[in-house]
């Protein structure tokens, strides 16, 4: 099995804050990133695939096709918004890096081909900061 990582970045901007809780709550849960008026981050998604090289190419998938992926189904969608009110596969969820990399893992697992298989997404929210995931 060969594992391939492409890396792709995006900018965005959330807040952190619970609705069923006081801003009080929220101030002392999440602190800073509570602030009414958003924040934002440079973040750094790394998505890894697997499978067998190609008899014919070598490859385990053609690195920009796996690019053209991520970009169509997860950066354009990402990319300079805000998380919270303009990303369609996050409304209804708290913008935290966790919930957010299980919602990209659920955009990209289905544009992938059956010859391929998604190993893992890291998603760096912060250089000191970052979430993996390895599906459910």
């Amino acid at each position: 099995m060969v594992y391939i990582t492409r890396i792709e970045h995006f900018n965005a901007a959330h807040k952190l804050f619970n609705p069923l809780w006081s801003k009080e709550k929220n101030d002392e849960v999440f602190g800073k990133c509570a602030n009414e008026n958003w924040h934002g981050h440079n973040f750094e998604l790394y998505v890894t695939i697997k499978g067998e090289p190609d008899a014919d190419t070598g490859f385990v998938f053609d690195a920009k096709k796996l690019s053209q992926i991520i970009k169509e189904s997860v950066i354009e969608k990402l990319d300079h918004k805000n998380l919270n009110i303009d990303v369609d596969f996050m409304q209804g969820k708290l913008c935290s890096i966790e919930n957010l990399i299980i919602a990209i893992w659920g955009q990209l697992i289905v544009h992938l081909p059956s010859s391929v298989q998604l190993h893992a997404l890291k998603l760096y929210e912060t250089p000191r900061i970052y979430v993996e995931y390895f599906g459910d």
